[in-house]
Formats: C-alpha cells, structure tokens, sequence
C-alpha cells in the first residue's frame, strides 16, 4: 500500500502566500484610494521660466 507524497513545508505556505496577497492587494488599493483623495484644486507654482524657488507646473490649473 502506498502512502499519500507529502510536500515539504506542510501548511505554512497555504497560509504565508495567501497572507502576502492580501497584503500586497490592501497596499495597492491604500495607493490608489490616496491617489484619488489626495489631488489638489490648485498648487503654488512659478508662473514664469525665469527661475527661482518653487514649482512650474506644466499646464496651470489655477
């Protein structure tokens, strides 16, 4: 009688894969609900090329 082939590492992966994808799910969906929550209506930013501090937006939403 032959007896059933056991796979090395028994259940620890049936539980440490599963665990991974959920957590790298819940990370991407955090990612894209701050994403979507997070867009300001309008941010400081140089108007002209002429240099100095801050931000030139490409295209101005303000």
């Amino acid at each position: 009688m032959r007896g059933r082939v056991r796979l090395p590492g028994g259940w620890l992966p049936w539980i440490l894969v599963p665990a991974g994808l959920l957590v790298f799910a819940g990370a991407n969906a955090h990612l894209v609900y701050v994403a979507f929550q997070s867009q300001p209506e309008c941010v400081d930013h140089l108007k002209s090329a002429d240099g100095g501090e801050g931000y030139r937006a490409a295209k101005s939403a303000c």
